[in-house]
C-alpha cells in the first residue's frame, strides 16, 4: 500500500508509474483504491463511477477499469458534504460527521472489492488517502491504517519535497502513529525532488535514523507528469503557457467535475488554455469560453454570476466569440435550471444563462455510460462517457451537437457559437478535436492525445525503474517474480 504524509503528495502518479513498471517486467499487477474523494470520476464499461485516477492506474497496468478498483468515491457537494458512490452506484449523500460514524460500515464491502480486484495478479497496488497522520480519524477508517490492517498488507509512505518540510513530514507521521501502525511501514520515498539527490543524503539518514524506516529511493521531478490526466483541480495549475493561436478560457468552478476534459486542451501546441480563477475577469481575447461540468450545478451557477463571469460571457458573446458548456455547463447556458427535490445539490429552480433556448430538470435516476457517435458539424467521430443528474429539452435541442449511435445530444444555438453536451472526454478524440478548433481559427496539430497519455507512462515507468528501489518494495511485498 502506498500511503503519504498528505494529500498531493504524488500518490497517484506513483502508484500509476509502478503499474506500469510492473507490468513491463511481466507481472500482472492490478491497482485499487479503498476511498477516494473527488469530483473527477471515470465511468467504467458497465457504467459505474470510480475515480479518474484509478482509471488512469489500470491503464498504466493494462486493465479496463472496475468499479472494485475504488469501491467508495466521495464526490462533495459542499464544505461538509458529499454524495457516496459504492461499488460505482450512488448510495446517498451525506454530511461528514454521518460519513465518520458509518465508514466502518462499509469495510466488508471494501475487502470484497479487494479480493476481487487480487485474483488473477502477482501484485496489487493500493493507494491510500490523505494521510495516516490523520489520527483522529483512524477509528472504523478504511482508507489508509485501518484498511492496511485489516487486508493485512505492508505499506510504503511518500512525502514530497517539494512543498518542503518532507523530514518533518516524515518523522512526524512516525510520531503520531500507533506503534502497530507504524510497525506497517516498511519503507519511503521522497518524491519531487529538484536539483541534486545527493545534497539530501544527510536528510535521508537523518529520516531513517529517527523512524527505522528504509529509504527505497529519491524521485527527481518529472515535468512528463503534466501530459497525464489531472488527479483533482489542483493539477489544472494556470493552464496552458504556450502562445497559442487560440485562447481558450475554461472557468474554475468551486465544484468543477470531470475536468479531465481540459487535459487535452492543455498540451494541444494550438491552444492557449487559461484556467479562468475567483477574482479574475475573462480574457478578452478568448475564442471560446468554456463552462466546464459541475458537481452542484444551481450552487456553481450562482457562483459564476457572484465573479460576474456570466456579464463577461454575454460580452464575449455580443463580441462574435464563441460558448461551451459542458454537462453541468451545459445546463447553466439554458433559460431555467429546475431542481425542487435537490437531486443536484441546492433545492430550487433558477434563470441560466439564457445562452441556449432550452431547460434543465434535474432528477431521476443518474445516468452513467460510455459512449461513442460523431460531432454533427464535422462528422467526425467521438468517444466519452455521460455522467449526470438531469434532463435538458428545448427548441435548441432540434440542433444536436452530437449524434450518439442514432441519438442525438446537446444542443447548439442558432448562430452556431453556443453550444452544449452531456458527454465528457471528447476532446481526447484527436479528429474532432482538430476539427473544432479549426472552427475557431486554430492551426492544424499532429497531437495524437491517447499516444501522448501511453509515452508519459512509459516514461514515468522508466524514471521510477531508475530512482526507485523496485526490487526491495517487491520484496516488501512478497511478490517473487519480475526482479
Amino acid at each position: 500500500m502506498i500511503q503519504g504524509t498528505g494529500s498531493h503528495v504524488g500518490k497517484s502518479v506513483v502508484v500509476a508509474g509502478l503499474c506500469r513498471a510492473l507490468l513491463r517486467r511481466g507481472l500482472k499487477v492490478a491497482p485499487f483504491k479503498p476511498q477516494n474523494m473527488s469530483n473527477n470520476a471515470a465511468v467504467t464499461s458497465d457504467g459505474g463511477e470510480i475515480g479518474r485516477a484509478q482509471a488512469l492506474q489500470a491503464r498504466a497496468a493494462g486493465l479496463s477499469p472496475t468499479v472494485d478498483m475504488n469501491p467508495v468515491l466521495l464526490k462533495p457537494e459542499g464544505e461538509t458534504g458529499a454524495q457516496v458512490i459504492v461499488q460505482g452506484k450512488r448510495a446517498g449523500t451525506m454530511r461528514a460527521s454521518e460519513y465518520g460514524r458509518r465508514k466502518a460500515e462499509l469495510l466488508p464491502r471494501v475487502l470484497a472489492s479487494f479480493a476481487r480486484v487480487s485474483l488473477g495478479t502477482d501484485i496489487v497496488l493500493v493507494e491510500g488517502a490523505g494521510s495516516p497522520a490523520e489520527v483522529n480519524l483512524r477509528a472504523g477508517d478504511i482508507a489508509n491504517m485501518g484498511f492496511a490492517e485489516a487486508a493485512n498488507i505492508p505499506v510504503v509512505i511518500v512525502g514530497d519535497i517539494d512543498r518542503g518540510g518532507v523530514i518533518a513530514s516524515l518523522v512526524g507521521t512516525h510520531a503520531v502513529l500507533a506503534a502497530h501502525d507504524r510497525e506497517r511501514i516498511r519503507g519511503f520515498i521522497v518524491n519531487k525532488f529538484r536539483g541534486d539527490a545527493g545534497l539530501f543524503a544527510q536528510g535521508l539518514a537523518l529520516i531513517e535514523e529517527r523512524t527505522g524506516w528504509p529509504s527505497l529511493g529519491v524521485i527527481p521531478w518529472f515535468p512528463e507528469t503534466a501530459r497525464l490526466p489531472a488527479e483533482d483541480s489542483l493539477g489544472l495549475g494556470d493552464g496552458g503557457v504556450r502562445d497559442g493561436t487560440v485562447v481558450v478560457a475554461a472557468l474554475a468552478l468551486p465544484r468543477i467535475a470531470n475536468f479531465d476534459d481540459l487535459d487535452p486542451l492543455r498540451i494541444e501546441a494550438g491552444v492557449s488554455l487559461r484556467i479562468v480563477r475567483p477574482g479574475q475577469p475573462i480574457p478578452a481575447e478568448a475564442k471560446l469560453v468554456l463552462i466546464p461540468g459541475s458537481k452542484t450545478t444551481i450552487t456553481d451557477l450562482k457562483f459564476v454570476r457572484e465573479q460576474g463571469w456570466d456579464i463577461d460571457i454575454g460580452a464575449h458573446w455580443r463580441r462574435g466569440g464563441s460558448v461551451m458548456g459542458l454537462c453541468g455547463g451545459f445546463q447553466m447556458l439554458g433559460r431555467r435550471i429546475v431542481d425542487l427535490a435537490g437531486a443536484d445539490g441546492e433545492k430550487g429552480a433558477v434563470a441560466g444563462l439564457g445562452l441556449l433556448d432550452v431547460e434543465t430538470v434535474m432528477g431521476g435516476d443518474k445516468i452513467t455510460a460510455p459512449v461513442s457517435g460523431h460531432h454533427v458539424g464535422s462528422g467526425e467521430a467521438v468517444t466519452g462517457y455521460e455522467i449526470h443528474l438531469g434532463r435538458t429539452s428545448g427548441p435548441d435541442c432540434a440542433r444536436p451537437f452530437l449524434d450518439l449511435d442514432g441519438r442525438p445530444d446537446g444542443a447548439r444555438s442558432a448562430d452556431g457559437r453556443v453550444t452544449g453536451t452531456y458527454v465528457h472526454g471528447i476532446f481526447a478524440s484527436d479528429g474532432f478535436r482538430r476539427a473544432f478548433l479549426s472552427g475557431l481559427g486554430a492551426a492544424g496539430s499532429a497531437l495524437r492525445y491517447e499516444h501522448e497519455v501511453e509515452a508519459a507512462l512509459d516514461a514515468l515507468a522508466e524514471h521510477l525503474e531508475r530512482h526507485v528501489d523496485i526490487d526491495r518494495l517487491l520484496m516488501i511485498a512478497g511478490v517473487t517474480r519480475g526482479r
